[in-house]
């Protein structure tokens, strides 16, 4: 199978890996020093789930060079994908599947559990979480092609679900990671600070909650226990995980807190449920987006 993927940092560059690893004609898009350190050395992964070394990996910055590919993996931020449209739609051919591993609800049918970064050019380490993709049609439909790519997924050794709600699954793992990464950013803590301070585990439990009310008035079915099961899990991921939001605000990155905390905030409104957590989140977080962006100072 021919398989792109379109973003190369933590997320892609580790199941892109463990593709490559299996055999697959995988092809990465990347930028920078990462781009430069895949085509000059290859890829590593450093993984509890194994360490890989790939020391030759085709790397590009040009999606257009590629031609049409069977399925293309979207690992991109949610600001950067109005970008990358242009892009993707360079290797697009009949039949192409898109699979977006993104963190949102408002531009994506697929999504990814993982905690990964960078840790330096050509290196991406896996911190927790059991890596898997969940994707599937909008209609939820078992496609031949969604099938196909879970089974490619599965001989690789990555976890794949087609789910049998894929708009279910997807404000699942948007109540989990924005109420994590929002908590976790304003109190600067990791994954193991957050959950065991009883008020910060607190705030978090809102948070899931606020989430999980705006889903319902949405009209997504969720099960009635997600928010215990997703404390629960939270309870079983490495103490020193932080969602990337976390990370991207400390090192004065922009990241995808418009299109996390600000998205529950705006899609709340839309129903008339209140999101005071998230919205107390978002507007303690801005300033340091805005500075991220240029657009404010501290000085």
């Amino acid at each position: 199978m021919r398989i792109a993927i379109f973003g190369s940092g933590g997320v892609g560059g580790y199941f892109g890996a463990r593709l490559h690893q299996s055999g697959e004609d995988v092809a990465f898009i990347a930028r920078g020093k990462h781009l430069e350190a895949m085509r000059s050395a290859g890829l590593r992964i450093t993984s509890h789930k194994g360490d890989a070394a790939l020391p030759s990996v085709t790397a590009t910055d040009d999606p257009s060079s590629m031609g049409p590919v069977d399925v293309v993996l979207v690992a991109v931020k949610t600001w950067q994908l109005a970008e990358a449209i242009d892009g993707i739609k360079s290797l697009m051919g009949d039949g192409t599947f898109v699979v977006p591993a993104l963190n949102g609800v408002e531009a994506a049918i697929g999504l990814c559990r993982i905690i990964a970064h960078i840790e330096g050019p050509g290196h991406v380490r896996h911190v927790g979480a059991e890596p898997t993709l969940v994707f599937g049609e909008r209609d939820n439909a078992k496609s031949e092609r969604a099938i196909r790519f879970r089974d490619v997924l599965e001989r690789s050794g990555v976890g794949a679900e087609v789910p049998d709600d894929i708009e279910a699954a997807l404000w699942h793992k948007f109540m989990f990671v924005v109420s994590t990464g929002g908590v976790g950013a304003v109190t600067r803590a990791p994954i193991g600070t957050i959950r065991t301070v009883p008020e910060t585990r607190a705030l978090l439990e809102g948070a899931m909650r606020e989430i999980e009310a705006v889903a319902r008035a949405r009209g997504v079915r969720l099960p009635d226990d997600i928010v215990p099961k997703s404390l629960a899990f939270l309870d079983t991921l490495p103490a020193e995980g932080r969602a990337s939001l976390s990370r991207d605000l400390a090192e004065g990155r922009r990241s995808e807190l418009d299109a996390w905390n600000g998205a529950v905030v705006r899609l709340g409104k839309e129903v008339g449920v209140p999101t005071p957590i998230h919205a107390m989140a978002y507007a303690s977080l801005l300033p340091l987006e805005l500075r991220a962006l240029g657009e404010a100072s501290f000085d």
